[in-house]
């Protein structure tokens, strides 16, 4: 009976968890014991420092929950769990780059006491950009862009060339000066009046030649 207790009641936590500095951050936790929870089950999460040292309790919960009031995490923890289904999640307010360390939740549901230990890393660093891109997404940034960018000035020439063309199919369109041309330059009645004339006289021309 003794060794059914022992194993009865499991915790599961994230190993590693990163943070930016100033942004809050979720440390889970969740637990599961053959015992009915009662308001004796317990919670307690405890830290050790990065450089090592002495543990603390940082947080305990026995029906309510009680963050610590003293030392470095002083109104920085916020209870986020929900003992009836499991959850024994708290949250760090405002992480400092000093906060990194070793968290571990433990949780005793009497007749459960004994558990695993299950640990958790936490990795505060600097945000630096806005964003941060994957050395996958920059590699395809730079390959993807100097084409698009080839594309697009492609497509900018290809208008202004259709834009021109749809110019000359005009009516009344008249050559620039700087334009050279085999053809005899227009007359004074070039556009649609011209060219109508031009198509009528053609259409009374003979082939017959003149007598000489």
């Amino acid at each position: 009976s003794g060794v059914c207790n022992a194993l009865s009641l499991e915790i599961k936590a994230s190993p590693k968890v990163r943070a930016f500095v100033g942004e809050q951050v979720l440390l889970k936790c969740s637990f599961k014991s053959s015992a009915p929870i009662t308001e004796s089950l317990l919670v307690d999460w405890t830290y050790r420092p990065l450089a090592g040292g002495q543990m603390e309790t940082i947080f305990h919960y026995q029906s309510v929950p009680h963050p610590t009031t003293a030392g470095k995490f002083k109104d920085r923890i916020l209870w986020l769990g929900n003992v009836a289904n499991g959850d024994a999640s708290i949250a760090i307010q405002s992480p400092v780059l000093s906060d990194n360390g070793t968290f571990i939740c433990s949780v005793r549901n009497p007749p459960d006491v004994y558990h695993n230990i299950p640990q958790t890393v936490l990795v505060v660093t600097e945000r630096g950009l806005a964003f941060q891109l994957s050395s996958a997404a920059l590699l395809s940034i730079l390959v993807f862009l100097p084409s698009a960018l080839v594309v697009f000035l492609l497509l900018v020439r290809m208008g202004r060339k259709f834009r021109v063309l749809k110019e000359k199919g005009k009516c009344g369109y008249k050559k620039s000066s700087i334009e050279v041309s085999d053809e005899p330059e227009p007359s004074d009645t070039a556009g649609c009046g011209g060219k109508l004339k031009e198509w009528c006289l053609s259409c009374v021309d003979t082939d017959e030649e003149d007598p000489y």
